[in-house]
């Protein structure tokens, strides 16, 4: 069995260097490239940002090309640039600099899966791309994977070059079905990791989708990490306290969102950020959403701290969306 170094996190205050005009409401993506520069997707003006490790300010591309409903944003082994936008039915793949290179998914063509466009419970079946996809995963071998999410509940798996291949998942709760397929990531042997949010678990499937194995030590996670040790970082919601989504009980007690990160096994090896008296202190967590990890170990953590927290009024107007944590343990 693999065994993981000891680790620890500090959160790095004041790191963020974003020039006035550049205000966003949630962090929806995140993803690191082979210089760890960071790639930070956004809403309110759904921009990617684009920051040095240090976090200088490097610039931002993608005005006017997506909806209010950004979603999810990952960086290839080639720098590539993979963003999810729920709202569309896209996830479009850019050069570094926001060229367009690929599209998977038609514009505003939604599949039909029985969603009526509210609830998860409308999710009668599950169907072909997309309907309101939330991430997508580089293989090693080059194929796509995405997590096709709000109005679906399957992961689909794509060539290099955009061509479908397969399409697993339903709505359910036993393996291999899905209640919010949220996030995805693929592990360096070949795993296909998904964060199945509602049903508060990571599936984890062979690379033609055999299931094999569920973490169900997670909390509503949204998205997955994974460093080159195998270790890996889990990016989990807030859930307050009332009935949860298809007949899967009440909760009563409030679960702050958190981070969490496990062994390649899917041990618990730390969790942090968790409070529920002042979720918007520096390193505490609101509504993480989404999550990466640089070349040195470090974090960074987005979150939809203003669709979850402050526009219903649950946090004040200045909640944090954005932070980085360093590592305090030095790689062994």
């Amino acid at each position: 069995m693999a065994t993981v170094r000891q680790l620890s996190y500090r959160v790095v205050e004041g790191w963020e260097q974003t020039p006035p005009g550049m205000a966003r409401q949630d962090a929806v993506g995140v993803g690191i490239d082979s210089r760890d520069r960071v790639f930070l997707l956004t809403r309110e003006r759904s921009l990617v940002l684009i920051y040095e490790r240090d976090g200088r300010f490097v610039g931002s591309w993608g005005e006017g090309m997506f909806t209010a409903r950004t979603h999810g944003l990952t960086v290839g082994p080639d720098d590539s640039v993979y963003c999810t936008d729920d709202g569309n039915q896209t996830v479009r793949k850019f050069t570094p600099d926001g060229q367009l290179l690929l599209t998977l998914g038609t514009l505003n063509q939604v599949s039909d899966t029985g969603y009526d466009g509210r609830t998860l419970e409308s999710i009668r079946r599950g169907g072909p791309p997309f309907n309101r996809p939330t991430n997508l995963a580089v293989a090693p071998s080059g194929d796509l994977y995405v997590s096709d999410g709000y109005g679906n509940a399957r992961v689909h798996r794509f060539s290099a070059s955009g061509e479908l291949i397969q399409s697993w998942g339903e709505p359910g709760t036993g393996p291999g079905q899905f209640i919010l397929p949220h996030g995805v990531r693929v592990a360096a042997d070949g795993r296909v990791l998904v964060a199945d949010r509602e049903n508060d678990r990571i599936q984890v499937f062979s690379p033609n989708g055999e299931f094999l194995a569920q973490w169900n030590n997670v909390q509503r996670p949204t998205d997955l990490a994974i460093d080159r040790d195998g270790t890996v970082y889990v990016s989990e919601l807030w859930r307050t306290p009332g009935p949860r989504p298809c007949g899967l009980g009440v909760v009563t007690d409030d679960q702050p969102g958190r981070v969490t990160v496990l062994d390649p096994n899917g041990e618990v090896v730390l969790r942090f950020g968790a409070s529920s008296e002042n979720r918007c202190a520096p390193g505490n967590h609101c509504a993480p959403h989404c999550i990466a990890v640089d070349s040195r170990g470090d974090l960074y953590v987005g979150e939809v701290s203003y669709t979850v927290g402050i526009r219903p009024g649950l946090v004040p107007p200045d909640c944090h969306t954005f932070q980085k944590f360093a590592r305090a343990s030095p790689p062994q």
